[in-house]
């Protein structure tokens, strides 16, 4: 079990890390947030869909997933659309002013953004049932819970992770003028994951 445990913890790591739409919005809100707790809303939000993701690909959603063509082509396309649309909010966004205690996004929003990023980027959604999924298949049992486990864990601690350093960068930045960089640089890592996509689209 905890070979199992280790091998999901060390999998999950390598899917998490790289800079995506998901981890952009989380680390954005910590940064935007007056207070941490404010930005609770996000990392919950984004800790519960990985959560649900990895759960279906363990379970064996992933193999129905991968297996239909057309559903896939779905995927995509929707999230092509998405990650414009994403990319063309996070450019327009403006740094909270300092000292603005009503700055940043609105519970109901950041959880509706964060199920967006979370449900609706068919690369994170394949990377987890592709991946997860087909290395949980290795194990059975009390194996399998540990890998599954092990995985979520990442995801909770990743996220809060996120926000902690979100909340740091956002206090060291007074101005405001690096978070709007940043905002700019998020931006286009999103149109080139949109790009992808197409790319996917046209030359699967």
């Amino acid at each position: 079990m905890w070979e199992a445990a280790l091998h999901g913890f060390i999998l999950a790591w390598g899917l998490i890390l790289p800079l995506g739409v998901q981890n952009v919005f989380v680390f954005n809100q910590g940064a935007a947030q007056p207070k941490l707790a404010r930005a609770l809303p996000a990392v919950v939000t984004a800790a519960i869909c990985d959560t649900l993701l990895i759960l279906l690909a363990v379970l064996g959603v992933s193999l129905i997933v991968l297996s239909l063509a057309w559903l896939k082509t779905i995927l995509y396309a929707v999230g092509t659309l998405f990650l414009a649309y994403m990319g063309w909010s996070i450019w327009r966004s403006e740094p909270p002013a300092p000292g603005n205690a009503s700055a940043g996004v609105g519970v109901r929003k950041q959880i509706m953004f964060a199920l967006s990023v979370s449900l609706l980027n068919p690369h994170a959604i394949l990377d987890t049932i592709g991946v997860i999924g087909t290395s949980s298949l290795s194990y059975e049992g009390y194996a399998k819970a540990g890998f599954a486990a092990a995985a979520i864990a990442v995801s909770w601690i990743w996220f809060a992770g996120l926000a902690v350093a979100g909340r740091g960068m956002g206090r060291l930045d007074s101005s405001g003028r690096l978070l709007l960089l940043m905002n700019k640089l998020s931006a286009v890592v999103v149109w080139v994951m949109a790009v992808y996509m197409v790319k996917m689209l046209v030359f699967p």
